[in-house]
């Protein structure tokens, strides 16, 4: 619960974040009279600021933070003339010092102060606080009517007050409308029925090369009769292969999150007749003579359940589907494992421990195929981790039992 005061009375509400982040330990009610700078410095002091004036001004005092905090952060990564701060002198030594630090690290530091920033980032914006009433509705003037978003990201509402930040609200709304628009997926076909809608807390096939492959890649002898689908997402990868023929696919995934995306899309496409899901850390029992799996790329530990499907601490998911692999492919059956080489040009995993890994799991390459990405970030050059993202490929290895 988190407490604040509001015409001499303490008000209490439920605290919800997605990320499991603590409740601000101070909170402070705010309105259209507050200042930006003002709430900038409450921001970073680590204030919660919980709005009771009209909605449309508490977005446009985030996107005032955004602009704040990410102008100290161009600052400090970026040595030169500093503008004219209220005190100049702390500012342009912090930025000096924070200039130097980036220039000498090294690739995996470079992403570790990256992904600094960006906690410190959300941190401040998440210090605007939105009261939702015990019907998920938001009591404020020119307030949207976002009930629906919030049933389909957090369940039936439960009758009781909570209080969220407007950054997970409008996170919690974009989710919407990913998933009442989908994703166009070529590799499944011509439209209409070659869309993936995402749910809330499910990463979305935005990335098509890594579909791509497994939509290309020559089946192992003629086309397989069972495959496994390890860690099915929202589903895409299953559809995929039973676009191509297989005649069943297994598909396990231990959120109950992606399962249910996984069904929903699967049942659009006409293909839940041929995939079984099933709720499983890794896999399911049994053989097959394809396995499949697109494990999360960068070894780093996650901060929310969206960020599973992009960081895979201590490398747990793709060491555990080297480990069990063989045990779960039949004779002459091949593991399709799709995986991009950032980590490998951030520092965070080296090739030759990958290597080291399929070996000791008993495991040979057959065969891997490669793409480059094509997404935006791998051109732009004012991305902090630019050198690592133009080098990057995306591979699917072809694994077999030694």
């Amino acid at each position: 619960m988190i407490e604040w005061s509001r015409q001499g009375q303490i008000q209490q509400a439920q605290w919800r974040s997605e990320s499991s982040a603590p409740a601000p330990r101070r909170v402070v009610t705010a309105d259209d009279t507050l200042a930006a700078d003002t709430a900038y410095r409450m921001a970073c002091e680590g204030t919660g600021l919980l709005w009771q004036g009209d909605f449309q001004n508490a977005r446009m005092l985030l996107q005032a933070l955004m602009r704040r905090t990410d102008a100290k952060q161009a600052k400090s990564a970026k040595p030169g003339k500093p503008s004219k701060p209220s005190k100049p002198s702390k500012p342009s030594k912090a930025a000096a010092k924070a200039a130097e630090k980036l220039a000498a690290a090294t690739p995996a530091e470079a992403f570790h102060l990256h992904r600094q920033a960006q906690s410190q980032r959300a941190r401040v914006l998440a210090s605007v606080l939105i009261p939702l009433e015990g019907d998920y509705s938001i009591g404020l003037r020119r307030a949207p009517d976002w009930r629906q978003a919030c049933t389909e990201a957090w369940g039936p509402a439960t009758g009781e007050r909570t209080v969220a930040t407007l950054r997970e609200l409008l996170g919690v709304v974009g989710a919407h409308e990913w998933r009442k628009k989908g994703v166009e997926v070529p590799a499944l076909g011509a439209p209409p029925r070659n869309r993936i809608h995402p749910h809330y807390g499910v990463f979305s096939p935005v990335r098509g090369e890594y579909v791509d492959l497994v939509a290309t890649t020559a089946l192992p002898g003629k086309v397989p009769a069972l495959a496994f689908d390890i860690g099915v997402g929202s589903g895409v990868l299953s559809a995929v292969l039973v676009r191509r023929g297989v005649q069943r696919v297994v598909a396990t995934d231990q959120d109950p999150r992606a399962l249910a995306c996984a069904q929903e899309n699967l049942e659009r496409l006409g293909v839940l007749p041929q995939v079984e899901l099933r709720s499983a850390d890794l896999f399911p029992p049994g053989r097959a003579p394809l396995v499949v799996c697109n494990p999360p790329w960068l070894p780093a530990r996650p901060s929310s359940p969206i960020e599973h499907a992009v960081y895979d601490e201590d490398s747990r998911m793709l060491r555990g589907f080297l480990t069990g692999l063989a045990e779960h492919l039949e004779p002459a059956g091949e593991g399709w494992l799709i995986l991009s080489d950032l980590a490998e040009h951030l520092g965070l995993r080296p090739r030759d421990q990958l290597l080291g890994w399929i070996a000791e799991a008993g495991l040979v390459v057959r065969g891997r195929h490669d793409v480059k990405p094509g997404h935006a970030k791998a051109a732009d050059d004012a991305d902090p981790l630019h050198a690592a993202r133009a080098a990057e490929v995306t591979s699917l290895w072809r694994l077999a039992a030694a």
